[in-house]
């Protein structure tokens, strides 16, 4: 009788289990040994170019050069933030509320990955895993399975000539890529770290196991006109045309004031953009050629998901000048599946719309956020500090980015604060648990220990509530 999906997936849990009987027992020395060894051998320039090259090949999406920056960036960022740290039996001892924190494993972790960020999630989440001292088991995505078996078997190599069990780091066999699969992991495994799709991360939510998930990305700038629009321009064009947009994290959406509408536009043509206009015969066709559909469902035509703005504009049957980086198309008339360019794109291809002024374009954030990707993160291009806290009061987004490429500033980067992450929680806005971009701290379970102190309890209220409210209620 063949074999079923929760038959193979029982076996590689049991194989995972004993792997973290044994990590339970590691000291912090040797989850630092093994994470720094696992971060150096993953990311010896070969093997970098290796991966990059292999997962283009394999997708058919994306840029190789731009996945080399993004494996070193993702890698080496996470890796640095979790160095120094403690991760081991007692991390925090407070003598003064007589509280400690010990550190312990959660066990086995359901890795749920997706093809966008295939070269680099598979080492980040792995890395976790070890520095927590849990096992991992990944499941990619069916476009990127022989790359993740590469992946894969390179860290249960640096495992295993270090002396530590393999089976810390399993994948799927590519013949068992499939939903069933993912359904099982999601099942039996003890946390998932998933990052995908909206259907995906909701299965997750719903598997019955604890799960840390991502919602879905819509990314919306402002452009105020306050700072210097080539720069604005460089920026966006920057962030939209890396690795061909695969990140959730890109501009999907443009929010221009009126008064510096036609600046931008020019700006963004010389930095390679080319806009479609309102009501246009050419936005019509790039509408139909994105969302065959619409508006009965704003499903991407894959097709076009993470190619080149060329290549999307061969597809829509239009014509653009050879070197085209970003397409850009005006949405006026509204949200929502009718005006489907407010939506996320996975691509290099942004909408574009005006504003009166910061209250309107505030506005039209809150109205691309709530159709799509709301929780995820949103932006502003200003030199006005009251313009970013009128933003961020407002703002229904874990992530607010000021005067930055979006795609290379939310997940983390060497010059912002954002923790370094594959994983970016939205919060409940987006149907997470999270609000913050998930790190290796997340897969930890703490124990803590009390011990009396002093007693701190006050003889009468008046001790602790202020006279003036006393006041005011006793009036």
């Amino acid at each position: 009788m063949a074999q079923t999906a929760k038959e193979y997936v029982a076996e590689l849990v049991e194989k995972a289990r004993k792997a973290q009987e044994v990590a339970a027992k590691f000291t912090q020395e040797d989850v630092d040994l093994i994470t720094a060894a696992v971060t150096y051998n993953l990311t010896k320039a070969d093997k970098v170019k290796k991966f990059a090259e292999m997962l283009v090949e394999e997708s058919g999406m994306g840029i190789a050069e731009d996945k080399v920056a993004k494996i070193y960036g993702k890698v080496w960022g996470s890796y640095l933030q979790m160095k120094d740290e403690k991760s081991v039996d007692l991390i925090e001892d407070n003598k003064e509320t007589g509280m400690q924190k010990w550190a312990k494993p959660m066990g086995v972790v359901a890795g749920i990955m997706p093809v966008t960020n295939g070269e680099a999630t598979p080492i980040v989440k792995a890395n976790m895993a070890l520095k927590t001292r849990n096992a991992i088991i990944l499941a990619p995505h069916p476009k990127c399975k022989k790359l993740n078996v590469v992946i894969v078997d390179e860290i249960r190599a640096t495992l295993k000539k270090l002396g530590y069990p393999e089976d810390l780091v399993q994948t799927c066999a590519p013949e068992w890529v499939k939903l069933e699969t993912s359904q099982e992991m999601m099942k039996q495994c003890d946390i998932i770290l998933a990052t995908g799709g909206e259907a995906l991360v909701e299965a997750a939510y719903s598997s019955g196991t604890p799960a840390l998930g991502v919602g879905v990305g819509n990314c919306v700038s402002i452009v105020t006109g306050k700072t210097p629009m080539s720069e604005v321009a460089e920026m966006i064009v920057k962030s939209k045309k890396f690795d061909n947009a695969t990140s959730c994290s890109t501009e999907n959406n443009i929010v221009v004031f009126e008064d510096c509408y036609d600046e931008f536009v020019k700006e963004m043509a010389a930095h390679g953009a080319v806009l479609f206009k309102e009501g246009s015969e050419e936005k019509a066709k790039l509408q139909k050629a994105m969302w065959p559909n619409t508006p009965n469902d704003h499903v991407l035509n894959r097709a076009i998901v993470a190619q080149n703005a060329e290549k999307i504009a061969e597809i829509a049957g239009l014509d653009v000048p050879a070197g085209t980086k970003v397409l850009m198309a005006e949405e006026f008339g509204g949200f929502g599946n009718d005006h489907p360019f407010t939506g996320e794109k996975l691509s290099p291809v942004s909408g574009i719309m005006k504003a009166k002024d910061l209250d309107d374009a505030i506005e039209k954030v809150l109205g691309c956020l709530h159709y799509m990707g709301n929780g995820h993160s949103c932006g502003i291009h200003t030199n006005d500090p009251a313009d970013v806290d009128k933003l961020a009061k407002a703002a229904t987004v874990t992530k607010l980015v000021v005067n930055q490429p979006q795609c290379l500033t939310n997940s983390g980067g060497w010059d912002c604060g954002f923790p370094v992450s594959m994983t970016l929680g939205c919060a409940t806005w987006g149907g997470n648990s999270v609000s913050h971009n998930v790190t290796f701290k997340d897969l930890l379970n703490f124990t803590y220990v009390s011990r009396q102190i002093p007693n701190w309890k006050p003889d009468k209220a008046e001790d602790f509530i202020d006279a003036d409210v006393i006041a005011k209620v006793d009036a």
